[in-house]
């Protein structure tokens, strides 16, 4: 199952929740401000990062430029409660399943999480028409 994590006011969120039902893909989406991450979701999330902490840490966010605190000095449990007490300090949407994950909205990434056979059959439909058009 596909779980978007949002804001109401994030557009790219809005974008992802089209895409997911556009798509008719299932998924369950949490506000994480209504509900914040739990520490299990958070470190699921980071299990799925390439980068860590990194990736998911919104260095634009008005939270961010207001910190009083060197973010790269915290403990993991402290970061972990920052992002439940903040979590606006946190890239929105993020988007996950089982194994795969993806911050922010990305038209060609979020494909990963069409089924592989409709992947299959859309990748065949291009190079038909690539195959077409020489």
């Amino acid at each position: 199952m596909i779980t978007l994590y949002s804001s109401p006011s994030c557009t790219s969120c809005r974008k992802a929740r089209a895409w997911l039902e556009e798509h008719n893909l299932e998924y369950i989406e949490k506000n994480i401000f209504h509900e914040p991450l739990t520490t299990n979701e958070i470190k699921k999330i980071l299990s799925l990062t390439e980068e860590g902490t990194e990736e998911i840490i919104s260095f634009r966010s008005q939270a961010y430029q207001e910190l009083d605190c060197d973010i790269e000095e915290l403990t993991m449990k402290e970061l972990l409660d920052l992002f439940q007490q903040t979590p606006s300090l946190i890239r929105r949407p993020i988007i996950m399943d089982d194994r795969r994950l993806q911050i922010g909205y990305n038209e060609e990434e979020i494909r990963c999480f069409l089924p592989r056979d409709v992947r299959k059959v859309e990748l065949a439909e291009i190079h038909k028409q690539l195959s077409v058009g020489f």
